[in-house]
């Protein structure tokens, strides 16, 4: 890339500004390999209370400051029936989705409790699939048990636009059984929150926007842009951002339906699993319980540990995380929630095992945004240099522009997505070009495949730096993440300078 290639970022202090939303910042946990039972639920680690709770994965996640979890799935909620994993009555269940055995000691309650804990915002997917709308009405009268509704928001059903799914429906099918669901469930709790399965494909989801949007706050969609299913894809950093435009293109699809609808402006869209990696599950998820004792089946399963291999898990996740949430933040009148999926292991950016905790790189993305940034988004013009091939469609610099709170001052997010060369970057707000040494803090590396692992879990961790402008121009590091502090003085300087 040529030295005089400069991208520029132009603030816009004139225009009208957007909250940042907190449920941008949640998570999805599924009972699916150890993202539960041995991962944030470990009765008899050392490291769990006495409710079997996982203390360090609460603290970590605490310092995430995850706003929302959604649970219990993904694809096993079209198998689950809530009443198997409440009251001192249990009995473990053949999950029929991922081929393994549900000991139900993590249910309803013990979600609940563990949400308490962690602060968060417990959010309940219902069976859509093999349930009932009697048995998603009464899982809403369980939770509101003393007269107080405990949960508030839930998702009709998971995916039921998948041939995969438990309960597939067409879209003829399904937007009167989601109008059915909602009216039971209102009436047993009224003022939910009600979210049901979507996706970006206009003939899918504007039947039911037209059928059941009435009741409904979200659209949940899913996005995954790296299909790992059936084969665990590892490709290259530039093979990964290539990637990077993707969420803003499928939210422009759900926005055209939403328009098309009438109901943009009252409904919004849940982003409820996203990750750039989609989970390793080869040969499932199945509709029905197989055998216990087919080693086929224990071969497939087995194979789902290719998903915790660290070193997938780069600054090529690092970033295109970020940019997904930049995404998401420059539309936040219309993206209300976002959930990882999932935040504890598989994909998660959180690493579990029985010893302590990693933090993956996407860890660190999250915690920035959820921590750092001021709560309003302004517009940002970026005009930036591309990516060299295969991500050529992708700009080299991303930035989000947010005002701090109670001053003057802006909290700038810059991603210098270049994989081995730093980049000149001009900086302007309402014109006046930013100057001085701004505090900042950097998430980068030593490559753009660094990662962390059991053997080097800090390779990859924010640092505190001070990054100088002139005349408004700075330099980023390749492969490199930067919220930047950028306070009155460093605009009163530049514009003095110019008088």
């Amino acid at each position: 890339m040529p030295v005089h290639a400069v991208a520029r970022v132009a603030i816009d202090t004139e225009a009208p500004v957007i909250a940042v939303n907190p449920r941008l910042f949640g998570g999805f946990i599924e009972h699916f390999a150890t993202q539960i039972h041995g991962g944030l639920y470990d009765p008899g680690s050392p490291l769990a209370d006495e409710q079997g709770f996982r203390l360090d994965v609460i603290e970590a996640l605490r310092q995430l400051r995850l706003s929302i979890v959604r649970w219990p799935g993904g694809c096993f909620a079209s198998g689950y029936h809530w009443r198997d994993g409440v009251g001192p009555h249990r009995r473990p269940v053949a999950d029929p989705v991922w081929g393994v055995t549900d000991p139900n000691t993590f249910g309803t309650d013990e979600f609940l409790a563990w949400c308490e804990r962690v602060d968060c915002t417990p959010y309940i997917c219902t069976n859509a699939g093999n349930g009932s709308p009697e048995e998603m009405r009464d899982w809403v009268a369980y939770c509101r048990r003393g007269g107080a509704a405990r949960v508030r928001l839930w998702s009709i059903g998971n995916e039921n636009w998948g041939a995969h799914e438990i309960g597939a429906r067409t879209p003829a099918t399904w937007a009167p059984l989601v109008r059915r669901c909602a009216q039971l469930m209102q009436a047993a709790a009224p003022g939910l929150e009600l979210v049901a399965a979507a996706t970006a494909d206009r003939e899918w989801t504007l039947p039911l926007l037209r059928g059941a949007g009435e009741y409904l706050r979200y659209v949940a969609i899913h996005e995954y842009w790296l299909p790992c299913w059936a084969e665990n894809l590892t490709p290259g950093y530039l093979d990964c951002l290539a990637h990077a435009n993707g969420p803003a293109a499928t939210l422009a699809r759900v926005l055209a339906v939403l328009d098309e609808a009438g109901l943009r402006g009252r409904l919004q869209v849940a982003f409820d699993e996203w990750n750039l990696r989609g989970w390793h599950h080869p040969g499932f998820p199945r509709r029905q319980v197989g055998d216990a004792n087919d080693p086929e089946a224990a071969a497939l399963i087995a194979a789902r540990q290719r998903n915790d291999l660290p070193a997938q898990y780069t600054l090529a996740d690092a970033l295109f995380a970020a940019s997904f949430l930049n995404a998401c933040l420059r539309c936040g009148e219309d993206v209300g929630m976002a959930n990882i999926a999932p935040v504890v292991n598989t994909r998660g950016p959180l690493f579990v095992h029985r010893q302590g905790l990693v933090r993956r790189t996407t860890y660190h993305v999250l915690q920035l945004y959820a921590t750092q940034l001021g709560p309003y988004v302004a517009p940002a013009a970026v005009a930036s240099p591309p990516l060299p091939p295969p991500a050529a469609a992708v700009a080299a610099v991303d930035a989000l522009a947010t005002r701090a709170a109670g001053g003057p001052g802006w909290r700038l997010v810059l991603a210098n997505r270049h994989p081995a060369a730093s980049l000149p970057v001009r900086v302007t707000v309402g014109g006046v070009p930013v100057q001085g040494r701004c505090r900042a803090t950097l998430l980068d590396g030593d490559s753009p495949d660094a990662c962390n692992s059991l053997a080097s879990p800090h390779r990859v961790a924010p640092r505190l730096a001070v990054v100088p402008f002139e005349a408004g121009q700075a330099w980023l590091p390749p492969h490199c993440l930067a919220v930047i502090e950028v306070e009155g003085e460093h605009l009163q300087t530049a514009v003095a300078g110019r008088s």
